[in-house]
Parts: structure tokens; C-alpha cells; sequence
């Protein structure tokens, strides 16, 4: 079964008590929280101080995601704010690997995203020091776009990349995960599948996210 990790980009941010509420008492594994900067990608979210209440309303895993410049910045702050894993962007980081390396000194699980746009081998050199990497199935910046079908093949590269090399990486989908298409995402290696719109915009969430979990 997949890790189910819904999107609070697309939760109700009036009424985010009841939406953490929801998720804690759904099958969902863990909270991701999307964080933008306005440079790095065209749109700005939340920060910090959202971040520091969530992680108040949750055991679950906090699975924060960095679209932002210059993350080392920032990269203690967010492991104060609650964050177990912490991803950053290949195409934002100059020095990947000391990123990473500062992300796990601080404890937490090291993630590294990847645009549309950006090769898979270009995470040869790195993988072996990764928790996980995040497939941008979107280009990121926005909620609610469309899975690019590419992504499908992007998946299988970096499946075989991780098993080649004998490593338990997890591969996560960022971006038009749906019910439908989950169970062919999956089937080509991926292991966490981030849903926003899928999930909060449902009339049913809690049982979206089942349905989203039983997949195999």
C-alpha cells in the first residue's frame, strides 16, 4: 500500500483545525505542507507559524516541501517548526549535497524534488544520500493542475536507478494524483503519492484518501 500524504495547500485555511482533524482521523500517513516562496516558483503559501500549529495538531508525519531558494537559510527553522522530512529542489540548491547534509545533521529525513523539465540521471550522484525524492508530476507553483503523463516514465528511470543501486528510496508524486490514475502510478514504483485537490475538494475525503490507500 502506498503512503498517502494530502496536500493542506488545498485545505480550507478557515477552518484548518478541523481539516488536520479530519486527516488525523483518516488512513492518511502523512501531513505534506507546501511551502513557496514567490521566487523559486510563481506563488507564495505559508511559512513558519502555519507550519508550528499543524505540527501541534498532529503525531503524524510532517512531510514539509521546499520551493524555495537558498533552503539552508532556513533549514533549522522548519526542524524547529516541526518538520521530519524536509525536501528541497535540485534546481534551487547549488551545493545539493551539503544541503543534504545539513538537513540530516538536523535530524530530520532528507528529500530532494525534481521539475517536469529536469533529467532523472541527474540524481545518480546524489541518490545514495536521499530519503526520498519527490517527482514534480506538475510543474510546480499551483494546486489543481493535470498529471503529466511523462511522469509515468520518469518513474520507472528512477525505480531502476534506486534498485540497481540497491537502495530504499522512497518515491513520491507531487501533482494531479487522482483516484484514477493512482493505481498506474503506483504499478511504475512510486511509494508516497501527495494529494491535494483530490482529497479537500472531495465531497467525501476520508474516503477518498481509503480508496487512495487501497491501492496496490
Amino acid at each position: 500500500m502506498p503512503i498517502i500524504a494530502p496536500s493542506l495547500l488545498a485545505a480550507n485555511f478557515l477552518h484548518l483545525g478541523e481539516e488536520c482533524k479530519m486527516l488525523n482521523e483518516s488512513e492518511a500517513d502523512y501531513f505534506h505542507l507546501d511551502v513557496m516562496d514567490g521566487r523559486f516558483v510563481p506563488n507564495i503559501s505559508f511559512g513558519l507559524p502555519v507550519i508550528e500549529q499543524i505540527r501541534k495538531a498532529t503525531n503524524k508525519v510532517c512531510d514539509v516541501h521546499l520551493m524555495i531558494l537558498e533552503p539552508e537559510k532556513y533549514a533549522e527553522a522548519f526542524k524547529n517548526a516541526g518538520a521530519d522530512i524536509l525536501t528541497v529542489h535540485i534546481e534551487a540548491c547549488i551545493h545539493l549535497h551539503r544541503n543534504l547534509q545539513q538537513i540530516k545533521s538536523l535530524g530530520m529525513k532528507a528529500g530532494v524534488a525534481i521539475n517536469p523539465h529536469t533529467p532523472i540521471n541527474f540524481l545518480t550522484d546524489i541518490i545514495h544520500d536521499v530519503d526520498q525524492v519527490c517527482i514534480m508530476s506538475v510543474n510546480p507553483g499551483f494546486g489543481g493542475q493535470a498529471f503529466i503523463p511523462q511522469t509515468i516514465n520518469r518513474i520507472k528511470q528512477l525505480r531502476q536507478l534506486t534498485d540497481e543501486k540497491g537502495l530504499n528510496v522512497d518515491i513520491e508524486i507531487d501533482g494531479g494524483v487522482t483516484v484514477e490514475n493512482a493505481a498506474s502510478i503506483v504499478a511504475a514504483g512510486a511509494t508516497v503519492l501527495v494529494a491535494g485537490n483530490t482529497v479537500f475538494k472531495s465531497p467525501d475525503p476520508i474516503k477518498t484518501i481509503s480508496q487512495l490507500k487501497a491501492v496496490s
